[in-house]
């Protein structure tokens, strides 16, 4: 099954953020970002992104997830709730190390999760 490559916790940016990140590797090869039990506020043109940005709380990382390289995994499919965001195929995303839910409208993070590696990677349960 899927095994988890790394994982991390949102942090409240522009609006009070909740949840938890996981990227995961498929059995194909393929990876996937699934966000769980995120919990955000509506907003407008609301992208998740992953990106070498580091995540820093406070008004200092309102900005950067945009600025250097990051890839947008597409729309928010919902403020409430848990969704899997497919990885496009030969997105090379070494050295992305965070994952923001992305205000394209305002160039503003909502809020935004580090990814940490995990140690050994586990099989999600199912």
């Amino acid at each position: 099954g899927p095994t988890v490559i790394a994982e991390g916790s949102f942090i409240s940016h522009e609006h009070e953020t909740m949840g938890t990140v996981k990227l995961l590797r498929l059995t194909d090869g393929s990876a996937v970002v699934r966000l769980e039990n995120l919990s955000t506020s509506e907003g407008p043109k609301l992208q998740v992104l992953m990106s070498d940005a580091p995540v820093i709380p406070g008004s200092a990382g309102y900005h950067v997830f945009d600025d250097d390289r990051h890839v947008d995994l597409g729309p928010l499919k919902g403020n409430k709730g848990s969704a899997n965001y497919p990885v496009p195929a030969g997105a090379d995303i070494a050295g992305l190390t965070s994952v923001s839910i992305w205000c394209d409208r305002f160039d503003v993070s909502f809020g935004a999760a580090t990814l940490a590696a995990k140690a050994t990677s586990s099989p999600v349960a199912p």
